[in-house]
């Protein structure tokens, strides 16, 4: 292989806390706000609306936050947070007059969702919590000053969500059925009975969706009725019919943005080769148009004050950090807030280039290759790296696992395999039933598309991946074990039948979508075990790494060390790496540093790339 030219850029720069994180804006103007390490873990700062004066108002010390948002009020932060990975969200708030920290749902066991929070109730909040009943959330108005909370609507057991409208009544519900269909199901009046508007079935329930009720009596919704991508369609509710406001016959809507006030529709996204969108209010054109000229990323608006003459705008971009913007509409100006993660501006990235190609079924699938800074890009060390979900996608922009590999001498490549979404429900419905089938087939022949193109060496390849993606390295390693040279999982399934029955108990209204697009253990038993590499593990014969979180309650520690006990009994080369302080990935800085030092050093030793 030649010589990098590029340094080696430092894990911790790489997967190290960001410098900053998630600016916002309060709702007044008045201040700012952004994630910044305090004692080595993610806190919200707070300070002026110039960025002066930032101080800490929260001190968590373990995993870190990773999401908080502004109170209506201008006067406190609220934010949600997890033990050690288990995904039992808690809600705090923080007064920031006096920094006192309340915890809103000090509730053991139960996990909250924030379902509605407007400026109009400034003072209420409506979210979901799983008190009753831990398979369902019920819908509660919460007071945030005094904590009090008031039942609103009462999961009759099969509802997967609750809607508001802006004046935090309840207006809509998804519910599952029997056959694995969806229902959205709405009412005029807090008062009315419930009533279907639109059935999915389940052609279509993962292409399709409610977003909002606007303020004029109508529902936005992405919906694939009759058609293979999802449409943007307005429903008036008082005569139940709906226009289309916007589509593409490929892609999936991915982003929508309304005025925060009228709600009235300004700008669609879709997610082609990279995001790209569609202009519905002329007035916002010309602040697109300003704003695309500040960056060469892709970028989102995603925060904005009450007065909506302030934006914030992020960008991602395949080779550089993440760049946030304040922009004035009244100076048509932006101005550069900060880099995410400054370091990486010392430092040679790659570019990630989208690709396609055929697979052996004649589908055309789409992903992306990053490639190392060297002279020849030929005949590389070759790492896939499979995407989670699996009803997810990779996008392009700022990877730091893909810059990582790359970095260290080794061609990425990342594959929208078939049941990934944002390319239509025919090619998201085509992996239903297709675990370690047809899905691993896209993966197994998108490497033998780069090895044909003479970019990666086919005796120096290897498959590497989380959730999903971590599945599919094990089915890499026991399908086709001449492939690959070495394989790392990261919290994935290796038993399908053990993994579906072990599900959250708030995912059990999923269970039957499950059970169609993945297989039934009670009617598919020898089906699922065709597919589950535990049941293969007689196969495996390349190195493995193996890590795993303790807490992680949708793909269970089982899942991980019975597949490693197999292995051991058999003789095969492995490392296992249990985090007893993570759940599903890895959150805490010090345990990412961890792993994927870990990682380096595996894929070093089989593929022969660079470390630090």
């Amino acid at each position: 292989m030649s010589k990098p030219h590029s340094r080696i850029i430092p894990r911790k720069v790489l997967f190290g806390n960001p410098d900053k994180a998630s600016p916002k804006l309060s709702p007044d103007g008045k201040s700012f706000s952004y994630l910044a390490p305090a004692g080595g873990v993610l806190n919200v700062f707070v300070g002026k609306a110039d960025g002066s004066e930032m101080k800490a108002v929260t001190s968590d010390s373990e995993s870190g936050i990773r999401s908080y948002f502004w109170g209506q009020d201008s006067k406190s932060v609220l934010y949600v947070q997890d033990k050690g990975g288990d995904e039992n969200w808690r809600l705090y708030r923080v007064t920031l007059e006096d920094s006192e920290i309340q915890e809103l749902t000090p509730f053991d066991n139960i996990q909250v969702q924030v379902i509605e929070y407007t400026k109009d109730h400034p003072g209420k909040m409506v979210i979901g919590l799983n008190k009753d009943d831990e398979r369902v959330h019920d819908a509660y108005m919460l007071d945030l000053q005094s904590g009090d909370l008031t039942m609103l609507e009462k999961n009759p057991g099969n509802v997967l969500g609750f809607m508001c409208d802006s004046d935090l009544n309840v207006m809509g519900a998804i519910a599952n059925q029997p056959d694995g269909s969806f229902e959205f199901r709405v009412r005029n009046k807090p008062e009315e009975e419930w009533r279907t508007l639109v059935s999915w079935d389940s052609e279509n329930n993962l292409t399709s969706s409610p977003l909002l009720f606007t303020r004029d009596g109508c529902v936005l919704m992405r919906d694939s009725r009759d058609v293979n991508a999802s449409r943007l369609i307005k429903y008036d509710l008082s005569n139940d019919e709906f226009e289309v406001v916007s589509f593409d016959p490929d892609y999936d809507v991915s982003n929508v943005m309304v005025h925060p006030d009228t709600l009235e529709l300004e700008m669609v996204g879709y997610t082609r080769a990279r995001l790209e969108w569609e202009v519905l209010d002329l007035e916002v054109g010309k602040d697109m148009d300003n704003i695309a000229r500040l960056h060469r990323g892709d970028f989102v608006v995603y925060d904005r004050t009450d007065d909506d003459r302030t934006w914030l705008a992020g960008f991602t971009a395949d080779s550089g950090p993440a760049a946030y913007y304040r922009y004035d509409r009244d100076t048509c100006e932006g101005s550069l807030l900060f880099h995410n993660r400054t370091d990486l501006l010392d430092y040679a990235l790659c570019e990630m280039t989208p690709i396609c190609f055929e697979t052996r079924d004649g589908l055309t699938v789409h992903g992306y290759l990053t490639l190392p800074n060297v002279p020849e890009q030929q005949n590389l060390p070759l790492v896939l790296n499979v995407h989670g979900g699996p009803w997810a996608r990779d996008s392009w922009g700022y990877d730091p696992e893909a810059q990582w590999l790359a970095n260290r001498g080794y061609a990425c490549l990342q594959v929208n395999y078939r049941g990934s979404t944002g390319y239509g429900k025919n090619f998201l419905n085509a992996g239903d039933r297709e675990w370690g089938g047809k899905m691993q087939n896209d993966l197994v022949d998108a490497v033998q598309w780069v090895v044909e193109e003479g970019i990666a060496n086919p005796q120096r390849l290897a498959i590497y991946g989380g959730s999903y993606g971590g599945y599919a390295a094990l089915a890499g390693a026991t399908f086709t074990p001449d492939l690959f040279r070495c394989a790392v999982d990261i919290v994935g399934p290796s038993n399908l039948i053990s993994f579906i029955e072990t599900i959250p108990a708030y995912w059990s209204n999923y269970l039957q979508m499950l059970h169609e697009r993945v297989g039934n253990p009670e009617t598919d038993e020898e089906f699922l075990k065709s597919r589950s590499p535990l049941f293969h593990v007689d196969q495996i014969k390349i190195p493995m790494l193996i890590a795993q979180g303790a807490n992680d309650p949708r793909v269970k520690q089982s899942e991980s060390e019975q597949i490693v006990a197999a292995m051991s009994k058999n003789g095969v080369e492995h490392q296992y790496m249990l985090f007893p302080d993570e759940g599903h990935g890895f959150a805490k800085p010090e345990n990412k540093l961890k792993f994927y030092a870990a990682a380096e050093r595996f894929l070093a030793d089989h593929l022969g790339g660079r470390i630090e």
